[in-house]
């Protein structure tokens, strides 16, 4: 291989760490203040206005290396201008003006991607998680498959559609949290959804026009029971402050159903779940009629499938646990404090957000003290990927496909720089040139390659793991002559995660690097593909 021709510039390792920080700091941290812009008492008398795209932090006290002196914490100050209000028009209006209040303490990231708690430098682990969106998954019963669709949002509850063919007649369902379930004729009355439109925007309607007829249509029968049924679909899945599918479940299930609905319209809509029920018939009715099938079941251990959380975002979830927490405490007070001697910097107390912050980086399973034997276990540790943590998996509860190493992982995940042990595979570590896009997915870059020359003079694509099966890609080692075209006639290719032959002229993109598919402790290792795969581990 000529080296030359491939050299990249190695990226920044810790990028991930100080762009997801800064995103916070952008956006993330307005965007959850916007949610509490209004916060009125229990009996709508006062009313408290936050301006949360006006939020104001000041420098820390003390610069870094003083601030590890006196064993304190690296932290701005957070203030929001507010005003309180008096709803009644008779009353005097003590406060109708801006005040910038000081709600709380944010410890700062570090130009090294660390924070400093107490005098020490801790780090806060990426986390790998189940992304929102819809799953599609068989079981073979006894009789015949029985298929379900699992709706997965970002905040609230799970959804779970279901098709039993395994008895002598179809039976569609849908339920919460694994709750009572309910037959799809009920469900589209709860919603107040016209049939008719319903088979409109079908592939198969016939199936459930079948399905509906076995059913009982008779609304007046169980009139008590629904009236139950709406109030929990309203409270746990048509409740905004409840039930959130997020950017990433937005993007995914307009993906999926070609839907055009906007990115900010984070709520569970009448096409989504048409697109939902439609898409579980196909596959059942393909199936069982058709003798082949029609879409895809879902492979959970693939990289479309899971998303990294970094540091921003885990930041923003408990920022808006100490907002609940804010909110709550400010209505009490608003309640029974006298409207004649309130004033808002008085009103409002810091304590809810500082202590939820302290508890984040003082106790959470995903802050950890910066490994400091040396700068390369430095590095490692702030490119480490946990599956374990709040809403990820649990050590015990964890099938070995969870574990394993999946074709996805390639030049995202390192294959090799895992523990030992219980949490082999539940934590491992970033690959080298592997960086998160702002969804959350994994991508790797790839050159571009156009009848069998290698345009490496064009920047290299980055793709993620659903990108990539697609297209033909060949591995870095070739050999390549001067005018960077691939001298082999016959290549091997990973396509849709099989490794087939094809011609020179057909590879569509190269790999950037030999070391892309580990990570930047296992590259340092000489001669890595003669050893054993555990003795790699030992060196990493």
């Amino acid at each position: 291989m000529n080296e030359k021709a491939f050299l990249t510039t190695l990226p920044d390792f810790v990028e991930i760490q100080r762009a997801s920080f800064c995103w916070f700091l952008a956006k993330g941290l307005s965007e959850e203040l916007e949610k509490f812009s209004t916060i009125t008492d229990l009996y709508r008398n006062l009313e408290l206005n936050f301006f949360g795209n006006e939020y104001k932090i000041r420098k820390p006290k003390y610069d870094i290396i003083e601030t590890k002196r006196r064993d304190n914490t690296y932290a701005v100050r957070i203030y929001v201008p507010m005003i309180l209000k008096l709803s009644d028009v008779d009353a005097e209006i003590t406060n109708n003006f801006k005040t910038n209040v000081f709600i709380g303490e944010l410890p700062l990231m570090t130009d090294r991607g660390t924070f400093i708690i107490n005098g020490c430098e801790r780090v806060i682990i990426n986390q790998i998680i189940r992304s929102p969106g819809i799953y599609y998954k068989e079981e073979i019963a006894k009789q015949g498959q029985i298929f379900h669709a699992t709706l997965i949002p970002n905040r609230g509850s799970w959804l779970k559609f279901g098709v039993d063919t395994s008895k002598k007649k179809n039976v569609l369902t849908v339920s919460i949290d694994k709750t009572d379930r309910i037959d799809i004729v009920k469900f589209f009355n709860i919603l107040d959804i016209d049939l008719n439109e319903i088979f409109n925007n079908l592939r198969y309607p016939e199936f459930l026009k079948q399905v509906i007829n076995e059913e009982t249509q008779d609304k007046a029968i169980l009139h008590e029971d629904s009236l139950e049924i709406q109030e929990l679909f309203d409270n746990r899945i048509f409740n905004e402050k409840y039930y959130d599918l997020g950017k990433v479940g937005r993007y995914r299930l307009n993906k999926r159903f070609n839907l055009n609905l906007p990115e900010h319209l984070t709520n569970l809509t009448i096409k989504d779940i048409v697109g939902i029920v439609d898409a579980l018939i196909t596959l059942t009715y393909s199936n069982t009629n058709l003798g082949y099938r029609e879409g895809n079941i879902d492979d959970i251990d693939h990289l479309q499938n899971r998303r990294v959380r970094s540091v921003g975002e885990l930041l923003q979830t408990q920022f808006r646990s100490g907002l609940i927490r804010l909110e709550r405490i400010l209505t009490e007070r608003m309640t029974i404090c006298d409207t004649k001697i309130l004033k808002v910097t008085t009103l409002v107390n810091p304590k809810p957000i500082i202590s939820m912050m302290r508890e984040f980086f003082g106790s959470s399973q995903l802050s950890q003290f910066l490994d400091q034997t040396n700068p390369l276990a430095e590095l490692t540790h702030r490119r480490r990927i946990s599956g374990l943590g709040p809403g990820g998996f649990s050590r015990d509860h964890v099938s070995f496909a969870v574990r394993d190493i999946h074709p996805s992982h390639y030049g995202r995940i390192c294959p090799i720089e895992t523990p030992e042990g219980q949490n082999a595979g539940l934590i491992s570590s970033l690959s080298v040139y592997a960086r998160v896009n702002s969804f959350g997915f994994i991508e790797t870059p790839f050159f571009r390659v156009k009848n069998g020359i290698i345009l490496t003079n064009r920047p290299a694509i980055y793709l993620t793991a659903d990108e990539e099966d697609e297209l033909k890609i060949a591995p870095a080692d070739l050999s390549i002559d001067n005018t960077r075209k691939i001298e082999q006639e016959v290549v091997t290719v990973r396509y849709k995660q099989e490794f087939i032959l094809v011609l020179a002229t057909e590879v569509e993109l190269i790999s950037v690097s030999t070391v892309q598919i580990i990570s930047s402790a296992t590259a340092l290792i000489p001669f890595l593909e003669h050893d054993d795969a555990n003795r790699a581990l030992m060196g990493a």
